[in-house]
């Protein structure tokens, strides 16, 4: 599963001890051009997790979330463009609107 399967949850990870919940979008694109269709990959990706999550599917598939802070994760294979790194700053503003959270790495 990777960013191109755009409704489905790649990986999720809960660690009720910690009390977070991690679900990882995993992004093997390049961020060359056209950047427009991989963002809206992005885009429709981050969307669908919001749905599992506003759902209520997290914790009906994952029990051991209940009570867990809930962050998406992006996690890329190449370094981000500028355009990606300003929809990523932008997507995070509507994630946390929403209760959760929304970070990216690389590597």
């Amino acid at each position: 599963m990777s960013i191109v399967d755009t409704n489905v949850v790649d990986i999720v990870g809960v660690d009720p001890s910690k009390g977070i919940a991690r679900l990882i979008i995993t992004d093997h694109l390049e961020w060359t051009q056209p950047v427009d269709e991989h963002l809206l990959l992005l885009q429709e990706k981050i969307n669908s997790y919001l749905r599992f999550l506003e759902g209520g599917e997290l914790e009906q598939h994952y029990p051991d979330a209940k009570g867990c802070r809930c962050e998406i994760e992006i996690a890329m294979k190449f370094q981000p463009s500028s355009e990606a790194l300003q929809f990523i700053r932008k997507a995070r503003e509507i994630v946390q609107g929403g209760g959760f959270d929304l970070i990216y790495r690389v590597g």
